[in-house]
C-alpha cells in the first residue's frame, strides 16, 4: 500500500500539495557548496524543513534522520535539511550533532515561502521554516507532505522511508 500524506488545502500563503510540480530553489549548504534542487530531479529527495538549529526538537529530528540515512541512501533518496539559519549555524549544528545530511541555509526564506511553510516564531517578527517534510518523486512532483500542527511534534520517520520505498 502507498502511504500519501495530503498537506492542508494551499493556504493564503500558497502551501504546495501532493502533486504540485516541487519549486525550484538554490541555497548554500552548510559546506558552503550550493544546492539546486532541480540538479536532484531522478531520484527521491526527501527534504525537511525545520525551524531553528540548536533547538530541542530540531536537534532530535534532524539526529533521527541522520539515524534513518542507511535506509535512505539504500533507496537513492537525497535528504536535505531547511531552516532559515545562517551556513555557520547550520554548520557548527552540523557538526555538533554529526548530522548525516547537508543543511541548507534559506536565509532569504525564498525556499521557505515557495513551499508554503513560513511562520512566526518565538519572537514577534521572526519568520521561520514550519517543521515539514516534502518527498519530492523522480519526476519532480511532491509525493508526500507533512507538515506539523505546531513545532513541538515529530514527524513519522519510518512512514517518510516507506513512502520513498515506492
Amino acid at each position: 500500500m502507498t502511504v500519501i500524506f495530503e498537506c492542508p488545502l494551499p493556504s493564503a500563503s500558497g502551501m504546495v500539495s501532493v502533486g504540485d510540480p516541487a519549486p525550484d530553489f538554490t541555497l548554500m549548504a552548510n559546506d558552503r557548496n550550493m544546492v539546486t534542487l532541480s540538479d536532484s530531479i531522478g531520484n527521491k529527495v526527501v527534504l525537511v524543513f525545520y525551524p531553528a538549529a540548536f533547538t530541542g526538537v530540531c536537534t532530535t529530528e534532524m539526529c533521527t534522520f541522520t539515524n534513518f540515512m542507511n535506509d535512505f541512501d539504500n533507496l537513492e533518496a537525497e535528504v536535505f535539511g531547511i531552516s532559515v539559519d545562517s551556513i555557520f549555524s547550520n554548520n557548527e549544528f552540523s557538526k555538533k550533532n554529526s548530522i548525516g545530511f547537508p543543511l541548507l541555509s534559506d536565509v532569504n526564506r525564498d525556499a521557505t515561502n515557495s513551499y508554503g511553510v513560513e511562520i512566526d516564531f518565538v519572537m514577534p517578527g521572526y519568520k521561520a521554516a514550519q517543521r515539514s517534510v516534502f518527498v519530492i518523486n523522480e519526476d519532480g512532483k511532491i509525493g508526500y507532505c507533512w507538515v506539523a500542527e505546531n513545532p513541538g511534534i515529530e514527524p513519522n520517520y519510518q512512514e517518510i522511508v516507506d513512502f520513498c520505498k515506492n
